[in-house]
This record gives C-alpha cells, structure tokens and sequence, in this order.
C-alpha cells in the first residue's frame, strides 16, 4: 500500500502556491533594484531657460510728425536676417500694427530668408534691386500701411549711429533718402576737424560768450521715439 494515500493534498498545493509567489517577489525586488540603479545612474540633465534676444535698436518718427522720404533708422547687430528680423517686428508689432511683408535690397545681405517665424505669425521676406535702396528696409503691414528704414551697418560705432538716427527720425531734417543720408555722414566724418564749420555754440565760447553747457537746447518738442540703445 501506497504510504501518500493518507497524506492530505492540501499541503502539496498550499506549497506549490507558495514557491510561485517566492519566485514574483524575487522578481519584483530585481525590477526595483533596476529602477534604483536606472534613477541613480541617469539624473535628469539641469534645464536651462533659452537666452532672451537683445531688443532692436531703433529710432522713430513719433506719429503726427511729416513722414518725409523716411520712418526712422534700424541699427542691427548683425547681417543674420533671420536673427535681427524678429526682434525688430517684435517691436514694430504693438506699434504699427502686424508686419506681415518685409523687403531689402540684398547688396548687403548675403542670405535672405523667405519667411520668418514672430509672434504665433509668419512674416515673409522680399528683394527687390534696383525699386530698393540697398540702404533701406520696406515694411508692409496688411490693412495698415508701409514704413521705411534707414539701415545703418551692423559695424557702424556708437557715436555715428546715434548720428545718423537722430537725422532719420528728425520730422525738421533734410529729406535724404538711405544712400543720400549715408553719404552725407560719411562726407562729414572724412573732413577734418579743424576744417569743419565753427558750431554756433562753439564760436560763442571763442568769443568769450557762455558755454552750450549753460544754454540749454530749446527743441519743438519731441520728435522721435528711441528704442534698444
């Protein structure tokens, strides 16, 4: 006779359950020693905010002031039009309503780009040789109207492009266009100093009079709007 006729199933059974569930949390343990060494070994890289672009550098005629043959000067920082041209509308934006079609001469852009991302909106991008002074940059903005802008190179100095800006956004000054403008600094820088016309300020402190520091310079009010300098 069979001595494991007697011997109750019960325990086999009970027995059998028991290796199975020894086996899933052996396993279980593994997995969570795997994610231990996987959260240990693969810290998250630091996040880094992308650096804001500088703002535009501008100067505007203030709106009620004659348009002339110019709105105001851009002074960009670089010849990248797809880097300059988006904070430039970002700013043109709020005040003259969307830009939606820019166009330069590409005398002095070696890469024009068809279309540029701003602000949730697509601007496109035009060149047009000769209908365009190569100094210049066109803006349309759809329903609105069109604005021009002296263009003053990226390598220009401080002194110059302040110059130059203030002549461009001057409601009372000349009615150059870009090039004329250009020129015109340009002829004034390369004559000598001593050579340049007495400024009336100047001819007073030679004779004696009071200084421009003590005069205080009387303007018609303010005719431009700078911006980014």
């Amino acid at each position: 006779m069979d001595n494991t006729e007697g011997i109750s199933h019960t325990g086999f059974h009970a027995g059998s359950f028991s290796a199975r569930d020894e086996t899933r949390v052996a396993a279980k343990a593994a997995r969570r020693r795997v994610r231990t060494m996987s959260a240990t070994l693969h810290q998250p890289l630091p996040h880094h905010e992308p650096a804001a672009a500088p703002a535009a550098r501008l100067a505007l005629k203030t709106a009620g002031t004659s348009r002339g043959l110019l709105d105001g000067a851009w002074w960009p920082r670089s010849r990248d039009l797809s880097r300059e041209l988006p904070a430039l509308t970002d700013v043109l934006d709020p005040l003259w309503g969307r830009i939606t079609r820019i166009a330069v001469n590409p005398k002095y852009w070696p890469v024009i780009p068809r279309k540029i991302p701003v602000g949730g909106h697509v601007v496109k991008v035009g060149w047009f040789t000769p209908e365009i002074d190569p100094h210049k940059l066109l803006l349309l903005s759809y329903g609105t109207g069109r604005w021009d802008l002296l263009v003053i190179p990226p390598e220009t100095g401080a002194e110059a492009a302040a110059r130059l800006m203030a002549a461009a956004s001057d409601h009372d000054g000349p009615p150059l266009t870009a090039s004329a403008l250009m020129a015109a600094d340009g002829t004034r820088r390369a004559v000598p100093a001593a050579d340049r016309p007495l400024e009336p300020a100047g001819a007073e402190k030679r004779e004696g009079g009071p200084s421009s520091a003590a005069v205080p310079a009387q303007t018609g009010g303010v005719s431009r709007l700078v911006i980014g300098m």
